[in-house]
């Protein structure tokens, strides 16, 4: 009985410490950024240029501005939670092959931008994207487009702010549903300081809506890209991928999903 009481207890603080590293660290588990600052022409986008952002809490940000040809639309483009905006290069490409304008944005901590990654500093960073776009071009001609983590940043800037529309690469009800997934045996709920609450968002969203998911993603199953979509006012289209993974999707044909919706809502506003 007494070794029983002992195994106990020492179950019950290696359980507690383990959830207090989780609560503690927890944001280092949630971001990977790439810090360093490439330059737009060195990572294969020479069209780009370089801006800097300041946000309405001091930080500055990088984005990348390609002008669109003609009245095309301009995406607003939110990463995902590692990297930076280099690896997205092969996406940005062919976007703005097709005359679309970007506005790709580097979040706090990432890729040369001042400070480090929380929700409401990810959205604060949306915003000066936003309005620096904004600034150029009218707000239907701007569309928000996110992938992974991004989505939400997407989500709570549309659900804010008037765009033409909205495009969503694997998103998720809430980060706290996806962790909860991940790590069953903690009260991820409970613990989680940037849950990136969707599902509570995506209500305010009236623009047209296209969501991509892989069938087999595994980082976010569509299950939550499901649920989201349910939670989602009309106009909007869920395209699913047999065989594709987390945010690989352009390997399997996103592009030629996602340049009739762009076009569809160029010929909405003309």
């Amino acid at each position: 009985m007494v070794f029983l009481k002992w195994l106990l207890i020492a179950v019950v603080l290696g359980y507690g410490g383990l959830l207090t590293l989780m609560y503690v660290f927890q944001r280092s588990l949630q971001y990977f950024p790439d810090p360093a600052r490439t330059p737009p022409a060195l990572a294969g986008l020479p069209q780009a240029q370089e801006v800097e952002l300041k946000t309405s809490d001091g930080e500055t940000v990088i984005a990348w501005h390609v002008p669109p040809r003609g009245d095309q639309p301009v995406v607003l483009y939110f990463h995902g939670n590692g990297g930076a905006l280099n690896l997205r290069v092969g996406r940005f490409s062919w976007l703005t092959a097709e005359g679309y304008g970007l506005v790709a944005l580097s979040y706090r901590g990432y890729g040369g931008s001042s400070g480090t990654p929380t929700e409401a500093g990810l959205i604060r960073d949306a915003q000066a994207a936003y309005d620096f776009a904004a600034a150029h071009y009218p707000a239907q001609r701007l569309v928000a487009f996110g992938e992974s983590l991004g989505t939400a940043v997407a989500v709570a800037v549309a659900a804010e702010c008037p765009v033409g529309g909205l495009i969503l690469d694997a998103p998720f009800t809430s980060a706290a549903d996806v962790g909860a997934a991940a790590y069953p045996f903690a009260p991820v709920r409970w613990l989680m300081k940037d849950p990136f609450r969707s599902d509570l968002r995506i209500g305010r969203v009236t623009a047209p809506l296209l969501v991509l998911h892989g069938v087999a993603d595994r980082i976010v199953p569509i299950r939550f890209g499901e649920r989201l979509f349910a939670l989602a006012n009309a106009p909007k289209r869920f395209v699913r991928f047999p065989d594709g993974n987390h945010v690989d999707l352009d390997d399997h044909g996103a592009a030629e999903v996602v340049k009739p919706f762009l076009a569809g809502l160029a010929e909405m506003v003309r």
